[in-house]
């Protein structure tokens, strides 16, 4: 029995997903991260030291935050086929003990935000409280979830900057917050699409009813758009050929691949296509580091 409950706090924490799902959260950071770290010539150690900084932090929110939504969703998860096994709604973890992961998660979390400057400590505060604190009650009063879920898991972008510079991100930056918020839509609403039925049934509201019978050509529309910023933001901060051609171009491959080769009719490859968008994180932060590097 204590095996099987250890085993349901692991898996609220999703930690036992496969891994770049789980690190769409960290991408955002060490994008704002190598471009600051570019625009001051941080040096690579100290650079490195911050790089792990966020990730620690992100992997530790992302945890807390699928704690949070399991709590706020357990009535919900019930009436859905693919999430009734879950811990909570199975009754494996009990809702106190769920709550006190989520607090044990973030209690860390708010003690790397006291290291920073005050503006990266209040804007740390603002992607806690009220961007992922509140995700998991979008999908009851608004169709667009999936946007504010993008706020959230983009809001890294502009803490990494702010950390390393101290001052708020120039409009390139926000420009680039803005397409991640649109790559946020993409892949979430990919992952939304498997459980459009049931979500119609209880009453939950996404991205993915919201586009209905358009999701592919809304999702490819939202795909120019994260491009378009990409080469606005390449473009304003003087990024050169190793932006263009691995973030700009690799993003670009990516998501014609993706789009092109959605399969709408088989439920696995929802989830495939959601998990291969950690590559597109992948593929932007090479294309910063490789320009990051070169102008050391």
């Amino acid at each position: 029995m204590a095996v099987k409950a250890a085993r349901g706090y692991f898996e609220l924490t999703r930690l036992h997903k496969p891994v770049m799902g789980n690190t769409l959260m960290f991408w955002p950071c060490a994008w704002g991260l190598t471009m600051a770290a570019r625009a001051v010539h941080l040096p690579l150690p100290i650079f490195a030291a911050k790089l792990a900084v966020f990730a620690i932090g992100s992997f530790l929110l992302h945890s807390s935050a699928c704690v949070l939504n399991d709590i706020c969703d357990v009535d919900f998860d019930r009436q859905v086929e693919r999430t009734r096994d879950r811990p909570l709604p199975a009754g494996v973890v009990s809702m106190r003990g769920a709550t006190m992961l989520c607090a044990s998660l973030l209690v860390p979390v708010l003690g790397l935000l006291s290291y920073g400057d005050q503006l990266s400590l209040i804007l740390g505060v603002i992607g806690i409280f009220p961007l992922h604190a509140l995700y998991p009650l979008m999908k009851r009063w608004t169709w667009w979830p999936q946007a504010w879920l993008g706020l959230a898991f983009n809001w890294g972008i502009l803490l990494a900057w702010t950390s390393v510079t101290r001052h708020l991100p120039p409009l390139p930056l926000w420009v680039l917050f803005f397409g991640g918020v649109c790559w946020t839509i993409v892949y979430d609403t990919i992952y939304a699409c498997q459980d459009r039925e049931d979500d119609r049934r209880v009453g939950v509201k996404s991205t993915a009813l919201l586009f209905g019978d358009y999701v592919r050509e809304i999702l490819a529309g939202m795909v120019a758009i994260l491009v378009l910023c990409l080469a606005y933001a390449g473009w304003a901060l003087h990024l050169g050929v190793g932006y263009a051609v691995l973030s700009v171009g690799g993003t670009l491959l990516h998501s014609a691949w993706q789009l092109a080769t959605w399969n709408e009719a088989d439920l696995k490859d929802h989830r495939a296509k959601f998990e291969s968008n950690g590559w597109v994180g992948v593929a932007i932060w090479l294309g910063i580091m490789y320009d990051y590097l070169n102008g050391m």
